[in-house]
C-alpha cells in the first residue's frame, strides 16, 4: 500500500486536498536542487518562497472567496509534508507563515465569540488575506522566548495600550524569517491580563531590530535570529484574532501545536528515498542491498518510518475542534514519532550508506543535521510531549495535565 492509498483509507487524502499537494510535488525538483546551497550558505531560500508564491501557496489556506486555495488543516500537513520532502528548512519557515492563515481562518471559525469579536476578526483577516493574495506579504509566527515551555505561558513580551493600538517590547528568539517576513505576528500580554494577544508588527517598524547570527547545526535556511522589540506601535486593526481567542484555541484546537512535525516527516520520506537509491545503486550492479546487515538496518528505517507516518495520518483523520483526551494523547505521540523518529532514520541510513554518506555534498550529511532539529522546537517540544504523555490517564484533573 503506497503513502497516497493509505491517505486516501483513512480519509485523509481526497481529490481537493491532492491538488494542492500536487503544485508542491511540481516545484519539489527545483526546491531540492537548492538546498544544500542554502544549507552551506545559511542564506534564506528567497528563490523557493518565490516559487511558492508562483504557485499560489503562500495562500494556501486562505478561502477560494478570497482568492486563495482553500485548503484546511489536513491539506495545508500533506502539501507541508511534500514540501519538506524536497526541503525541510523551506518547510519549517512556510509553516510559520501558514500557521496564522489556519489561526485567523479555519481554527477561528470554530472558536465562541461573541457578535463585536467575530465582526473584528472578519475584517482584519479580510486585511491580512488580502496582503497576501494581491501583495504577496509573508508573514511569520515568533513565539518562543526561552522562559517556559507551556504553549500559552511563559509570555514576557508585552504590549501597553494606547491610543489607536499598542506599544509592543519584548524578544523572540529563534524568530524563523526574521529577515524575510513582511510582518511578525507575536503573542504578547498586557500587564494585569493574562490574555495572550496576537499581534501583527511590522518589520520596517521602528524599534524593531534583529540581532545575532544564525549559523546552527541545521535547519540552517530558516533566517532565525532573535527578533527584539522596543516599544514598537502596531496599530489596533493589526491584533489579528480577538483578545483571548488564542487561549481558546490553544485549549480547543490543540492540533495546531504539531503544524512543525509535517515538514519533519516529509523530511523523514527523504531520507528514505535517498537510502533506497543508495542500496539500489545503478541498476543493480552492486551488491549494496544483498548485504544482510545492510537490509536489517533497512528493515528498522521502514518501521520507523511507517509508524510515525501512520500515526500522523491517524491523527490527521481525526483532527478537528474539542478533541477528547485520548485524541490529545495521540498527538503528542505522534509528534514524539515524528521528532524522535527524524534523528533515528537519518542516523540508521548512514549506517546503511557507510561512510560516504558523511561526506559533503551527501544528501544525508544535511538530512542528519536537519532533523536533529527537531526535537527542542517548541511549544510541542519533545520534553513537554513527553511529560505529557507521562501524565496522560494517570491524573484526573484536567490542570495537571494540561493541553
Amino acid at each position: 500500500m503506497t503513502l497516497a492509498d493509505l491517505a486516501a483509507r483513512d480519509g485523509v487524502l481526497t481529490p481537493e486536498r491532492e491538488a494542492v499537494v500536487e503544485r508542491v510535488r511540481a516545484l519539489g525538483p527545483a526546491l531540492a536542487a537548492r538546498s544544500a546551497k542554502y544549507d552551506r550558505d545559511a542564506a534564506f531560500p528567497y528563490e523557493n518562497w518565490q516559487d511558492l508564491a508562483d504557485a499560489g501557496l503562500l495562500a494556501i489556506c486562505i478561502p477560494k472567496s478570497a482568492g486563495g486555495l482553500g485548503a484546511d488543516f489536513v491539506g495545508y500537513a500533506l502539501a507541508s509534508e511534500e514540501l519538506g520532502r524536497h526541503c525541510a528548512a523551506t518547510g519549517l519557515t512556510f509553516n510559520m507563515h501558514v500557521c496564522t492563515t489556519l489561526l485567523v481562518g479555519q481554527i477561528a471559525d470554530d472558536m465562541e465569540l461573541d457578535s463585536q469579536d467575530r465582526s473584528a476578526l472578519l475584517s482584519r483577516r479580510a486585511e491580512l488575506w488580502q496582503g497576501i493574495v494581491e501583495h504577496g506579504r509573508i508573514h511569520s509566527q515568533p513565539f518562543s522566548e526561552g522562559i517556559a515551555a507551556g504553549a500559552t505561558e511563559g509570555y514576557a513580551t508585552t504590549a501597553v495600550p494606547v491610543d489607536n493600538g499598542y506599544r509592543v517590547s519584548g524578544r523572540k528568539i529563534f524568530a524563523s524569517l526574521s529577515g524575510a517576513a513582511d510582518i511578525h505576528n507575536v503573542v504578547c500580554v498586557v500587564e494585569g491580563d493574562p490574555r495572550v494577544r496576537l499581534l501583527g508588527v511590522a518589520a520596517d517598524s521602528d524599534g524593531l531590530h534583529i540581532e545575532g547570527e544564525w549559523d546552527s547545526l541545521g535547519m540552517r535556511a530558516t533566517d532565525s535570529r532573535n527578533l527584539v522589540l522596543e516599544d514598537v506601535f502596531v496599530p489596533a486593526e493589526r491584533e489579528w484574532i480577538p483578545t483571548g481567542m488564542f487561549d481558546q484555541a490553544a485549549a480547543r484546537w490543540p492540533y495546531f501545536f504539531m503544524t512543525l512535525s509535517f515538514a519533519y516527516l516529509g523530511l523523514m520520506g527523504a531520507i528514505m528515498e535517498a537510502a533506497a537509491e543508495y542500496l539500489i545503486g545503478d541498476g543493480g550492479t552492486t551488491a549494496r542491498r544483498s548485504n544482510p546487515i545492510k537490509q536489517q538496518g533497512w528493515a528498522e528505517m521502514n518501521l520507523i518510518y511507517d509508524r510515525a507516518q501512520a500515526l500522523c495520518y491517524r491523527v490527521l483523520a481525526e483532527s478537528g475542534v474539542d478533541p477528547e483526551p485520548d485524541a490529545v494523547r495521540r498527538a503528542w505521540s505522534s509528534m514524539v514519532s515524528t521528532m524522535d523518529g527524524a534523528p533515528q532514520l537519518a542516523s540508521l541510513a548512514l549506517r546503511v550508506c557507510g561512510g560516504r554518506a558523511l561526506l559533503r555534498p551527501s544528501r544525508l550529511e544535511q538530512f542528519y543535521r536537519d532533523a536533529r532539529c527537531g526535537a527542542a522546537m517548541h511549544p510541542w517540544s519533545m520534553d513537554v510531549c513527553l511529560e505529557r504523555l507521562g501524565r496522560a490517564g494517570l491524573f484526573d484533573d484536567a490542570t495537571e495535565n494540561p493541553v
